[in-house]
Protein backbone atom coordinates (compact mmCIF):
# COMPACT_ATOMS: atom_id res chain seq x y z
CA UNK A 1 0.00 0.00 0.00
CA UNK A 2 1.11 3.18 -1.06
CA UNK A 3 3.14 5.14 2.38
CA UNK A 4 1.24 8.61 1.47
CA UNK A 5 -2.48 6.52 1.79
CA UNK A 6 -1.36 4.85 5.29
CA UNK A 7 -0.21 7.94 6.44
CA UNK A 8 -3.68 9.71 5.19
CA UNK A 9 -5.97 6.95 6.90
CA UNK A 10 -4.10 7.31 10.01
CA UNK A 11 -4.26 11.12 9.77
CA UNK A 12 -8.05 10.67 9.41
CA UNK A 13 -8.86 7.90 12.28
CA UNK A 14 -7.02 10.23 15.08
CA UNK A 15 -8.57 13.40 13.87
CA UNK A 16 -11.67 12.11 13.82
CA UNK A 17 -11.23 10.16 16.94
CA UNK A 18 -10.09 13.58 18.46
CA UNK A 19 -12.96 15.78 17.60
CA UNK A 20 -15.66 13.23 18.39
CA UNK A 21 -14.01 12.71 21.74
CA UNK A 22 -13.80 16.72 22.09
CA UNK A 23 -17.38 17.62 20.97
CA UNK A 24 -19.38 14.92 22.13
CA UNK A 25 -17.86 12.32 24.36
CA UNK A 26 -15.88 14.52 26.27
CA UNK A 27 -18.78 16.61 27.30
CA UNK A 28 -20.97 13.34 27.78
CA UNK A 29 -18.06 12.16 30.11
CA UNK A 30 -18.36 15.36 32.43
CA UNK A 31 -22.23 15.41 32.80
CA UNK A 32 -21.86 12.41 34.06
CA UNK A 33 -18.87 13.03 36.02
CA UNK A 34 -20.67 16.08 37.35
CA UNK A 35 -23.97 13.95 38.19
CA UNK A 36 -21.70 11.13 40.58
CA UNK A 37 -20.39 14.30 42.22
CA UNK A 38 -23.48 15.95 43.16
CA UNK A 39 -24.83 12.17 44.26
CA UNK A 40 -22.05 11.97 46.63
CA UNK A 41 -20.08 9.42 45.30
CA UNK A 42 -16.46 8.95 46.44
CA UNK A 43 -14.08 11.08 43.97
CA UNK A 44 -11.88 8.05 42.47
CA UNK A 45 -15.31 7.11 41.21
CA UNK A 46 -15.58 10.54 39.72
CA UNK A 47 -12.43 10.58 38.23
CA UNK A 48 -12.72 7.26 36.86
CA UNK A 49 -15.96 8.58 35.17
CA UNK A 50 -14.42 11.89 34.05
CA UNK A 51 -10.69 10.11 32.31
CA UNK A 52 -10.40 9.92 29.05
CA UNK A 53 -9.81 6.41 27.18
CA UNK A 54 -6.87 5.03 26.30
CA UNK A 55 -7.82 5.34 22.81
CA UNK A 56 -8.55 9.43 22.71
CA UNK A 57 -5.29 9.81 24.61
CA UNK A 58 -3.24 8.09 21.67
CA UNK A 59 -5.21 9.96 19.30
CA UNK A 60 -4.41 12.87 20.66
CA UNK A 61 -0.71 12.71 20.98
CA UNK A 62 -0.44 11.03 17.40
CA UNK A 63 -2.40 13.51 15.53
CA UNK A 64 -0.20 16.49 15.56
CA UNK A 65 2.68 14.23 14.75
CA UNK A 66 0.99 12.62 11.91
CA UNK A 67 -0.13 15.69 10.80
CA UNK A 68 3.26 17.32 10.57
CA UNK A 69 5.12 14.60 9.04
CA UNK A 70 2.29 13.67 6.49
CA UNK A 71 2.39 17.78 5.58
CA UNK A 72 6.29 17.76 5.41
CA UNK A 73 5.78 14.38 2.90
CA UNK A 74 3.18 16.25 0.63
CA UNK A 75 4.56 19.17 0.19
CA UNK A 76 8.43 19.84 1.31
CA UNK A 77 10.70 17.25 1.14
CA UNK A 78 10.41 13.26 1.26
CA UNK A 79 13.01 10.96 2.02
CA UNK A 80 13.61 8.03 -0.78
CA UNK A 81 16.52 5.37 -0.86
CA UNK A 82 19.01 4.25 -3.53
CA UNK A 83 18.12 1.02 -4.40
CA UNK A 84 20.86 0.24 -7.56
CA UNK A 85 23.54 1.37 -9.31
CA UNK A 86 21.92 2.51 -12.11
CA UNK A 87 23.05 6.48 -10.98
CA UNK A 88 26.12 5.56 -10.38
CA UNK A 89 28.85 7.57 -10.06
CA UNK A 90 26.90 10.42 -8.54
CA UNK A 91 25.07 8.42 -6.31
CA UNK A 92 25.09 4.85 -5.32
CA UNK A 93 22.68 2.00 -3.78
CA UNK A 94 22.77 2.73 0.14
CA UNK A 95 22.09 6.01 -0.27
CA UNK A 96 19.38 7.82 1.17
CA UNK A 97 18.20 11.09 -0.62
CA UNK A 98 15.44 14.13 0.02
CA UNK A 99 13.58 14.79 -2.63
CA UNK A 100 11.80 18.36 -3.15
CA UNK A 101 8.52 18.29 -3.92
CA UNK A 102 7.21 21.91 -4.72
CA UNK A 103 9.52 22.52 -7.28
CA UNK A 104 7.99 21.38 -10.41
CA UNK A 105 4.50 22.26 -8.53
CA UNK A 106 2.33 21.50 -5.53
CA UNK A 107 0.01 17.71 -6.04
CA UNK A 108 -2.33 16.77 -3.96
CA UNK A 109 -1.32 13.76 -2.18
CA UNK A 110 -2.51 10.38 -2.71
CA UNK A 111 -4.72 11.14 -5.99
CA UNK A 112 -1.07 13.27 -7.50
CA UNK A 113 -2.84 15.79 -8.42
CA UNK A 114 -1.37 18.73 -9.67
CA UNK A 115 -2.67 22.51 -8.11
CA UNK A 116 -0.28 24.53 -8.32
CA UNK A 117 1.84 25.49 -11.24
CA UNK A 118 5.64 26.37 -10.02
CA UNK A 119 8.28 25.02 -12.11
CA UNK A 120 9.06 22.43 -14.47
CA UNK A 121 11.66 19.66 -15.10
CA UNK A 122 14.90 21.20 -16.66
CA UNK A 123 17.17 18.91 -18.53
CA UNK A 124 19.95 17.52 -16.65
CA UNK A 125 18.32 17.89 -13.46
CA UNK A 126 17.73 14.63 -11.02
CA UNK A 127 13.80 13.65 -11.36
CA UNK A 128 11.86 11.38 -8.96
CA UNK A 129 9.13 10.11 -10.41
CA UNK A 130 6.92 7.31 -10.24
CA UNK A 131 7.45 4.35 -12.89
CA UNK A 132 4.57 4.48 -15.89
CA UNK A 133 4.43 0.87 -15.89
CA UNK A 134 4.08 0.08 -12.02
CA UNK A 135 2.97 3.64 -10.58
CA UNK A 136 3.60 2.09 -7.27
CA UNK A 137 7.46 1.54 -7.75
CA UNK A 138 9.65 4.99 -7.11
CA UNK A 139 12.21 5.51 -9.93
CA UNK A 140 15.43 8.04 -9.84
CA UNK A 141 17.00 9.00 -13.49
CA UNK A 142 18.35 12.29 -14.89
CA UNK A 143 15.96 14.23 -17.54
CA UNK A 144 17.76 13.99 -20.83
CA UNK A 145 15.01 14.84 -22.96
CA UNK A 146 11.69 17.87 -22.73
CA UNK A 147 8.54 18.44 -24.59
CA UNK A 148 8.81 18.76 -27.88
CA UNK A 149 12.33 17.26 -28.07
CA UNK A 150 14.02 14.92 -30.28
CA UNK A 151 17.17 12.67 -28.82
CA UNK A 152 19.46 10.56 -30.48
CA UNK A 153 21.59 8.39 -28.51
CA UNK A 154 24.72 7.14 -31.15
CA UNK A 155 27.76 5.25 -30.26
CA UNK A 156 27.02 6.18 -26.67
CA UNK A 157 26.53 9.99 -26.94
CA UNK A 158 23.77 12.24 -26.94
CA UNK A 159 22.60 14.56 -29.65
CA UNK A 160 19.66 16.31 -28.44
CA UNK A 161 17.92 18.59 -31.13
CA UNK A 162 20.69 18.49 -33.34
CA UNK A 163 22.88 19.15 -30.96
CA UNK A 164 26.23 16.97 -29.76
CA UNK A 165 25.98 16.96 -25.58
CA UNK A 166 30.33 17.13 -24.76
CA UNK A 167 31.94 14.03 -23.16
CA UNK A 168 35.13 14.47 -22.16
CA UNK A 169 36.83 11.82 -20.14
CA UNK A 170 37.17 11.80 -16.24
CA UNK A 171 39.14 8.84 -15.64
CA UNK A 172 38.31 5.15 -14.72
CA UNK A 173 36.03 3.45 -12.01
CA UNK A 174 35.53 -0.11 -10.74
CA UNK A 175 32.52 -1.32 -8.45
CA UNK A 176 31.31 -4.86 -7.99
CA UNK A 177 27.81 -5.73 -8.77
CA UNK A 178 26.12 -9.13 -7.29
CA UNK A 179 28.37 -9.77 -5.07
CA UNK A 180 31.57 -10.56 -6.34
CA UNK A 181 31.45 -9.59 -9.74
CA UNK A 182 33.87 -6.62 -10.53
CA UNK A 183 32.71 -3.55 -13.08
CA UNK A 184 35.16 -1.93 -15.02
CA UNK A 185 34.08 1.61 -16.69
CA UNK A 186 35.03 4.78 -17.51
CA UNK A 187 33.99 8.04 -15.89
CA UNK A 188 33.12 10.72 -18.49
CA UNK A 189 31.86 14.60 -17.80
CA UNK A 190 29.26 14.99 -19.84
CA UNK A 191 27.36 18.74 -20.50
CA UNK A 192 23.83 19.03 -20.54
CA UNK A 193 23.26 22.46 -22.20
CA UNK A 194 25.59 23.85 -19.56
CA UNK A 195 24.74 21.20 -16.59
CA UNK A 196 27.71 19.17 -15.83
CA UNK A 197 27.59 15.91 -14.50
CA UNK A 198 29.47 12.34 -14.41
CA UNK A 199 28.36 9.67 -16.18
CA UNK A 200 29.67 5.79 -16.63
CA UNK A 201 30.43 4.33 -19.97
CA UNK A 202 31.30 0.49 -19.22
CA UNK A 203 33.58 -1.57 -22.00
CA UNK A 204 32.70 -3.62 -25.07
CA UNK A 205 28.89 -2.73 -24.87
CA UNK A 206 27.30 -0.23 -28.17
CA UNK A 207 24.02 0.31 -27.85
CA UNK A 208 23.92 1.75 -31.95
CA UNK A 209 21.67 4.22 -32.98
CA UNK A 210 18.80 5.10 -30.77
CA UNK A 211 16.21 8.19 -31.62
CA UNK A 212 13.04 8.78 -29.65
CA UNK A 213 10.88 11.87 -29.93
CA UNK A 214 9.31 13.18 -26.61
CA UNK A 215 5.61 14.18 -27.05
CA UNK A 216 3.80 17.24 -24.75
CA UNK A 217 3.61 16.21 -21.70
CA UNK A 218 6.02 13.69 -21.09
CA UNK A 219 9.68 13.79 -20.06
CA UNK A 220 12.85 11.53 -21.19
CA UNK A 221 15.23 10.23 -18.75
CA UNK A 222 18.01 7.97 -18.37
CA UNK A 223 20.24 6.52 -15.93
CA UNK A 224 24.35 7.90 -15.31
CA UNK A 225 25.55 4.43 -14.86
CA UNK A 226 24.23 4.73 -19.00
CA UNK A 227 24.99 0.92 -19.48
CA UNK A 228 23.39 -0.81 -16.74
CA UNK A 229 19.88 1.02 -16.13
CA UNK A 230 16.67 0.60 -16.74
CA UNK A 231 15.28 3.84 -18.57
CA UNK A 232 13.26 5.82 -21.23
CA UNK A 233 15.33 3.55 -23.91
CA UNK A 234 13.50 0.87 -22.89
CA UNK A 235 10.35 1.46 -21.41
CA UNK A 236 8.96 4.92 -22.97
CA UNK A 237 8.41 8.17 -21.67
CA UNK A 238 7.47 9.54 -18.55
CA UNK A 239 4.06 11.16 -18.03
CA UNK A 240 3.99 14.68 -16.23
CA UNK A 241 1.18 13.18 -13.73
CA UNK A 242 4.12 10.68 -12.70
CA UNK A 243 6.72 13.48 -11.90
CA UNK A 244 7.29 13.32 -7.61
CA UNK A 245 10.01 15.72 -7.27
CA UNK A 246 13.94 16.89 -7.76
CA UNK A 247 16.34 14.66 -5.91
CA UNK A 248 18.66 17.43 -4.09
CA UNK A 249 20.85 16.02 -0.88
CA UNK A 250 22.20 13.08 0.29
CA UNK A 251 21.00 13.11 3.74
CA UNK A 252 22.20 9.35 4.79
CA UNK A 253 23.95 6.81 3.21
CA UNK A 254 25.01 2.96 4.13
CA UNK A 255 28.12 1.45 2.17
CA UNK A 256 27.26 -2.24 1.95
CA UNK A 257 31.29 -3.28 1.13
CA UNK A 258 32.67 -1.38 4.14
CA UNK A 259 34.67 -3.72 6.34
CA UNK A 260 33.91 -1.48 9.48
CA UNK A 261 32.54 -2.85 13.16
CA UNK A 262 30.47 -5.28 11.61
CA UNK A 263 33.07 -6.86 9.83
CA UNK A 264 35.49 -7.37 12.93
CA UNK A 265 32.27 -8.48 15.09
CA UNK A 266 31.95 -11.30 12.33
CA UNK A 267 28.46 -10.13 11.56
CA UNK A 268 29.85 -9.32 8.02
CA UNK A 269 30.27 -6.58 5.88
CA UNK A 270 28.40 -2.87 5.96
CA UNK A 271 28.44 0.46 7.76
CA UNK A 272 27.99 4.28 7.53
CA UNK A 273 29.67 5.89 4.65
CA UNK A 274 30.34 9.38 6.61
CA UNK A 275 31.58 10.95 3.64
CA UNK A 276 28.67 10.97 1.28
CA UNK A 277 26.34 12.21 4.29
CA UNK A 278 25.38 15.85 3.21
CA UNK A 279 26.43 15.58 -0.36
CA UNK A 280 24.63 17.53 -2.99
CA UNK A 281 23.16 15.81 -5.97
CA UNK A 282 24.30 17.40 -9.15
Amino acid sequence: MDFALIMFVALLATGIIWAVDHFIWAPARARTAAALKKAGKPEAVVDRERHEPLIVEYARAFFPVILFVFLLRSFLVEPFRIPSGSMMPGMVAGDFILVNKYTYGLRLPVINRKVLEISAPKRGEVMVFRFPRDPSVNYIKRVIGLPGDHIVYRDKKLIINNQPMLQTPAGDYTYTESGDHMIFARILKEQLNGIEHTILHGEGQNPGVLEFSVPAGHYFTMGDNRDRSNDSRYWGMVPEANVVGRAFLVWFSWDYEKEGLLFKLGLGKGGVSWTRIGSSIQ
